[in-house]
């Protein structure tokens, strides 16, 4: 009996965040409760696209979506933080430059 393992080119079955790209999301996401700004999120692992949506209050709908898609890290980048509107803010490879777009608010909400 052989084990087929999965082509490096072929997509998963599930796209999910690594363990590195939640502690850059958590620690983010920590700092913002701190804040008083955020209190709730939640995780969908889909077969297309990781999404960490971010909520103010359980009941409504996410102030901002943190999204991973593996098949545009070719093209405009596989991260990217969506607004309320649904208006994409950042994009980019590299998850901390992009999760920086939600770091100046933090530093906004410290200077007033």
């Amino acid at each position: 009996m052989t084990i087929q393992t999965p082509s490096p080119f072929e997509a998963p079955a599930q796209v999910a965040f690594h363990r590195t790209e939640l502690a850059l999301i958590l620690g983010l996401y920590g700092r913002m409760v701190a804040a008083g700004e955020w209190r709730d999120y939640g995780i969908s692992n889909l077969r297309d696209i990781a999404v960490f949506s971010i909520f103010r209050r359980t009941a409504e709908n996410p102030l901002y979506r943190i999204e991973k898609h593996p098949r545009l890290r070719l093209r405009q980048g596989q991260y990217a933080v969506v607004g309320m509107d649904g208006q994409v803010l950042k994009r980019g490879n590299d998850l901390k430059s992009v999760l920086q777009v939600l770091e100046r608010k933090l530093i906004r909400l410290i200077e007033k």
